[in-house]
């Protein structure tokens, strides 16, 4: 059974003073199961039992039955209530609670129920912070490794903009992956990422491959939202300068008739020409398509990137 998901009742009434966008009929291609095999409801019961949420039903993404199904999730630690309220997000904005020091552990065991080899953490943004959450990344990232040594580790985190210092304490934590996404392309920031900078998000994620050269650094941005082709491609280049190996893009799908609208949706066949180029720029890892999403696919994209290293380092021209 496939079903195109509608996501368009809005979620959060903090959004309600946008005004309404126009929405765009979804293409064929763009085709999702509907979340009701076994492994859903496991995945979901376990989420449930141990308190925690997950960016999966957060932010409504298209691919939770098909990852859930697996027993995939990405955690997203911190709450469920962000201080930005980008256009395009749907999760819920407005003054979050305080930290839950027992959150480390609890995504700590719910990591070793699932039976994880490799896990994603991201989070809210949360400006409120010193350290923007830094410190309970790293506490997090350590509490794996204490209940899970051979699962490897992919966080997803905010730009920790004038945080200084935070972006050292995740490092030191050592994340295998350690991935910040760029959104969208440096013209469409102001209508799509107002609180966000795209140079500081560059920035953020050089000093990451400066901190840790081993480290693998990673990205994704949404087509869709009126950005131009060369744009993406200089997107692209401007990542290579800051040596990232991963890059991940997706099509855009509106959360509600309150967020951005979709400008246009990018075909198949487009998405493979973007593919095509970002290998011939030097990235070791790309996934490019409709339904792709930052941890879509992870384990199984991590497994393939730490190949793409070692054969390059294998390569007589390297």
């Amino acid at each position: 059974m496939t079903v195109i998901l509608d996501t368009l009742t809005p979620r959060h009434p903090e959004k309600a003073h946008r005004p309404d966008s126009p929405v765009l009929r979804k293409p064929d291609w763009i085709r999702v199961k509907a979340p009701v095999s076994r492994g859903f409801a496991e995945t979901h019961k376990i989420m449930r039992s141990n308190g925690l949420v997950t960016v999966c039903e957060e932010a409504g993404c298209p691919n939770i039955g098909e990852c859930w199904e697996k027993k995939h999730a990405t955690f997203m630690i911190m709450g469920d209530t962000c201080t930005r309220a980008c256009a395009f997000c749907n999760v819920k904005t407005g003054l979050p609670g305080a930290l839950d020091p027992a959150e480390p552990e609890k995504v700590a065991e719910a990591t070793e129920k699932l039976g994880l080899a490799h896990i994603v953490v991201t989070s809210v943004d949360r400006d409120d912070l010193a350290d923007g959450g830094a410190a309970h990344f790293a506490a997090t990232i350590r509490a794996i490794r204490k209940h899970c040594p051979t699962t490897t580790i992919e966080v997803l985190t905010p730009d920790f903009l004038r945080k200084p210092g935070a972006l050292e304490q995740v490092i030191a934590a050592r994340p295998d992956v350690f991935n910040h996404n760029l959104e969208t392309v440096p013209s469409r920031y102001p209508t799509v990422r107002p609180g966000a900078r795209y140079f500081h998000s560059m920035r953020l994620l050089q000093q990451a491959k400066e901190l840790d050269p081993k480290m693998f650094t990673k990205s994704g941005i949404m087509v869709g939202l009126g950005e131009e082709r060369n744009e993406v491609l200089q997107l692209m280049d401007d990542l290579r300068s800051a040596d990232v190996d991963f890059l991940t893009i997706g099509q855009y799908l509106q959360p509600t008739r309150k967020h951005h609208p979709v400008v246009r949706f990018v075909t198949p066949d487009e998405f493979k020409s973007y593919e095509t180029i970002a290998y011939a720029k030097g990235f070791l890892m790309v996934s490019a398509s409709p339904l792709t999403r930052s941890s879509h696919h992870a384990g199984d994209d991590f497994a393939k990137l730490r190949a793409a290293r070692e054969a390059k380092h294998l390569s007589p021209a390297s």
